[in-house]
């Protein structure tokens, strides 16, 4: 039984996420650079069981791609061909970023601290999306 991740990927950071070992929680990770995410991903693997990566959809709310899927498709490729045992999938994140800055507004945290200077909404982004996905009817868990 493995983890499930979600990665909310951005041009210079990605946001992850993952599930608890029994898939009933979803907790934010950490950040990492987007240069690295496929390295940190394939050591983040090889030390914990992961069954299922979901990568954010970047959508435009007409619901035509985002540019940034141009930087995902090839990712997503690579990674499918070096984690073979591993279920790769999209799912529809938009509006992820907007509900992550009303949670942590909603959470207290203040101006300073919610910055993205530090991740923490890519973080709280790749929890929503993961939140997301394991209560859609896409996941069966």
């Amino acid at each position: 039984m493995g983890r499930i991740m979600a990665i909310d990927y951005g041009k210079k950071r990605c946001g992850i996420a993952v599930t608890d070992p029994l898939k009933i929680i979803a907790n934010a990770l950490c950040t990492v650079e987007a240069a690295q995410l496929e390295k940190f991903v394939k050591e983040y693997v090889a030390k914990e069981s992961v069954e299922t990566i979901v990568f954010g959809y970047p959508k435009q709310v007409n619901g035509d791609e985002s540019e940034t899927m141009r930087y995902i498709k090839p990712l997503m490729d690579r990674m499918r061909k070096s984690l073979p045992g591993i279920d790769i999938k999209l799912y529809d994140e938009r509006f992820t970023t907007k509900l992550a800055l009303q949670t942590m507004i909603d959470g207290g945290l203040s101006k300073k601290d919610r910055n993205n200077k530090n991740g923490t909404l890519d973080k709280v982004s790749a929890t929503i999306i993961l939140q997301s996905y394991m209560e859609s009817t896409e996941y069966q868990g």
